[in-house]
């Protein structure tokens, strides 16, 4: 272990009931950062079997990136929305094993249109008024209220 680096746990120690990820990675992620895992390396340019199935020279990998959407307050987080992120760290990860520069990066809520759509649609049922009858300072205390109950389980 280096300076200021936790012992590896040991093995002769009893094993734990369920899977604690932060007892693994803290030994092994200043190894991880050490060894450059998390920067992105350009693919190496044409080398000896770096050819395309054409037999042309392979060009240097192209970069990737994509926007992580944050949760939006159209209601509770539900399993669609895991499967979207597994997706997308798929993806990423994909990209990187490829070589090529990855960046995801995470994006600023995108969803304001339809927290209000969702907002509107409650207040027709409950009441018959639409966002006319209420003005536009009802129907933002409406959707902050809405923010301020969803808000907190997202």
């Amino acid at each position: 272990a280096g300076a200021g680096r936790p012992l590896k746990p040991s093995l002769d120690a009893e094993m734990a009931a369920g899977y604690d990820p932060a007892c693994v990675e803290e030994y092994w992620y200043e190894w991880w950062e050490d060894q450059g895992f998390f920067k992105p390396r350009k693919a190496a340019g044409a080398a000896p079997g770096n050819t395309n199935t054409d037999g042309a020279e392979k060009k240097e990998a192209a970069g990737f990136s994509m926007i992580l959407p944050p949760p939006n307050v159209t209601g509770t987080l539900h399993i669609g929305h895991a499967l979207t992120c597994t997706l997308q760290d798929i993806l990423a990860r994909y990209h990187r094993m490829k070589q090529q520069e990855t960046i995801w990066i995470p994006g600023l809520d995108h969803a304001g249109i339809a927290t209000q759509s969702v907002v509107e649609r409650k207040i027709f049922q409950e009441s018959g008024e639409t966002r006319h009858d209420l003005g536009r300072e009802r129907l933002v205390e409406r959707i902050w209220e809405w923010k301020e109950q969803h808000g907190g389980t997202i």
